[in-house]
């Protein structure tokens, strides 16, 4: 007959928090969800001036209950982890920490409302909560994708600047004697930048029929440069997936934070650390 230890509240707390894979955890993530929304609802409408103005005590006291939501949640991250420290000075650690303060800074300081833009950084706490593996896996294979043809990229990018000055140049030559706005050779580029990148803000156009044949040249070409960047990332996340196993584990060490664990992984694959408390 086999006795399991009985978890800690630490332990409860930690699987609540940093799992996925239990009902708490998934609730806890959805109720976290919600509440980052909510706050970032709660900021963008306090910004427009006629809405503040009729409904400020309702904004003001509401986001006062979710910052101290998010307080007790940081707090609960804080004691339920091995390591306090390390969680603190990690990338979310401080994201947490940035997106809480503001609401106190001002409390305690005058002048310090500007501060309160600090909270859209619990934007990126979003990515945190979704541990699917369509989520996390697409976006880890896409920055995979994104270092490995990044030499392909900048030599692209560098060949477009330099068709850039070319046509810019050219335009000059062209258009400087008419009053169509490419007063200089820098101001003439900003006009091929613009226009092969197909946002044609309008400030600049050609007034000449050989400007507006060569303009015509450079906005189909454009769609050849959105297309080609796109193609070179693509090729590269077909190929890393081809040899990529998708992982479904959602634990992460208590001791180092480390999340990428096998599906029947026991222990830590960075630290050895149980990763059943």
């Amino acid at each position: 007959m086999s006795t399991s230890k009985p978890k800690s509240w630490r332990t409860k707390i930690y699987e609540t928090i940093y799992e996925a894979d239990t009902l708490p955890g998934k609730a806890f993530d959805i109720i976290l969800f919600a509440l980052i929304i909510i706050s970032i609802v709660l900021v963008m409408l306090e910004s427009v001036t006629e809405f503040d103005a009729k409904h400020h005590e309702f904004l003001y006291y509401s986001e006062w209950v979710i910052t101290i939501l998010f307080s007790i949640e940081y707090i609960a991250r804080l004691i339920s982890v091995k390591r306090p420290k390390k969680y603190i000075f990690s990338f979310y650690g401080i994201i947490d920490l940035l997106s809480t303060i503001p609401m106190y800074l001002s409390f305690i300081f005058v002048g310090s409302q500007s501060l309160i833009a600090l909270r859209a950084l619990r934007l990126m706490r979003v990515f945190r909560i979704l541990k699917l593996v369509r989520f996390v896996g697409e976006s880890n294979r896409l920055m995979v994708a994104l270092r490995a043809s990044r030499a392909k990229i900048a030599v692209f990018v560098f060949f477009i600047l330099i068709v850039c000055v070319i046509l810019g140049s050219v335009m000059y030559i062209i258009e400087s004697d008419q009053d169509s706005g490419f007063t200089s050779i820098p101001r003439s580029v900003y006009w091929a930048i613009v226009t092969l990148t197909t946002v044609g803000y309008g400030d600049i156009a050609p007034a000449t029929p050989l400007g507006q044949l060569i303009s015509s040249i450079i906005m189909i070409l454009g769609y050849g440069v959105i297309a080609i960047p796109t193609g070179i990332v693509s090729s590269e996340m077909t190929r890393k997936a081809q040899k990529e196993e998708i992982q479904t584990n959602t634990q992460v060490c208590a001791n180092c934070f480390n999340s990428k664990h096998k599906d029947e992984a026991e222990f830590c694959d960075q630290c050895g650390t149980s990763l059943d408390r």
